[in-house]
């Protein structure tokens, strides 16, 4: 059974001073947590089994959470030091807990309308991970990767290509493999994803649907406001 892995570490500089006193990913949309919209989608997807990681007033989320039997999960936590451990840190942490299998991953401070399933039902086949993709937010023009006609992602198009970057939406299904040789501490996930689409081992989807990164007060007044 596929697992998933929803990132909560992060201080949110950016949304202080909400922040200050409570965790992001338990920032209030439209009644409830937003990490719950999450939870909620995986286990409509039938992905039961969810890890959370936490830094930053971690112990709330534990408190809001508990073990994930009132969504009908099993949630269990992989706390992190002072700081955190960035992304692909967090992840390695956490491994032991996400098995063998590749597992999704989700950025707990993203909203969307994805539909998990098409990332349980996803076949890496000899790739180490499946990006899912957004057309670029204003606020972020320029895109992360390139998506190309055969399904593949890299990291820039060729000189011939019209093909434009798209940015990452922080929802992916990964392949515990891409993290075999990347030591335990602190570390980012883009340049393991950087490594593996030079060698061709990532793909990627262009999602249309709706998706907003939560990352400033604004945004979150915005699709506060959009959901009334």
């Amino acid at each position: 059974m596929t697992r998933a892995m929803i990132l909560a570490a992060g201080r949110g500089e950016r949304m202080r001073p909400l922040t200050d006193t409570i965790p992001k990913p338990l920032v209030p949309v439209k009644g409830q947590p937003l990490i719950v919209y999450h939870i909620e989608k995986l286990v409509a997807a039938g992905i039961k089994e969810i890890v959370i990681n936490h830094a930053h007033l971690g112990e709330q989320i534990e408190q809001t959470l508990g073990n994930g039997s009132q969504w009908g999960a099993s949630i269990r936590y992989s706390p992190e030091p002072r700081g955190g451990l960035e992304t692909a840190g967090g992840i390695v942490q956490a491994l032991p807990l996400l098995g063998e299998k590749p597992f999704i991953l989700v950025n707990g401070d993203v909203w969307t309308s994805y539909d998990f399933t098409r990332l349980v039902h996803r076949d890496l086949k000899h790739r180490l991970a499946h990006l899912v993709m957004v057309s670029n937010p204003a606020h972020k023009p320029v895109g992360d990767f390139c998506l190309l006609a055969n399904g593949e992602l890299c990291e820039t198009a060729s000189a011939h290509s019209t093909t434009s970057a798209l940015t990452f939406s922080g929802l992916s299904l990964l392949a515990p493999q891409l993290f075999e040789a990347e030591p335990a501490g602190r570390a980012a996930l883009a340049p393991l994803l950087r490594s593996a689409m030079g060698k061709g081992l990532v793909s990627g989807e262009h999602f249309c649907g709706d998706w907003d990164d939560i990352g400033t007060l604004e945004r979150l007044e915005d699709l506060r406001q959009r959901l009334v």
